[in-house]
C-alpha cells in the first residue's frame, strides 16, 4: 500500500515559496529603483511614472523603454546609471 501525500505539507511548502518570490520581487525592485537613481524623485513623481509606463500602449514607445532597460543592464551609453561622485 502506497503512503497517502500530504497535501496540506505540500501546500504550505509552496505557499513558503510563493512568499520568498514574493519578497525577492519587492527587493529587486527596490534595488532597480535605487540603482536607475530614481529613488531621488518624490514618491508621487515616481507612482506617476510607473503608472504611465503600465498604461501606454503604444507599442513602439514601451519597445524603446524596454531598449533602453536593456542598456542599462549591459552598462551602455543610453541606459546607464547616473556616476557616483566619478568612481571608475
Amino acid at each position: 500500500m502506497r503512503k497517502p501525500r500530504d497535501f496540506d505539507a505540500e501546500l504550505k511548502s509552496l505557499e513558503d515559496k510563493a512568499k520568498t518570490l514574493k519578497d525577492r520581487k519587492v527587493r529587486q525592485l527596490g534595488e532597480l529603483v535605487i540603482a536607475t537613481g530614481a529613488d531621488a524623485l518624490d514618491i508621487d513623481t515616481l507612482a506617476g511614472g510607473l503608472l504611465d509606463l503600465a498604461d501606454a500602449g503604444n507599442v513602439a514607445r514601451k519597445d524603446a523603454w524596454r531598449k533602453r532597460g536593456a542598456g542599462f543592464f549591459r552598462g551602455g551609453k543610453d541606459g546607464a546609471p547616473p556616476s557616483a561622485g566619478g568612481e571608475q
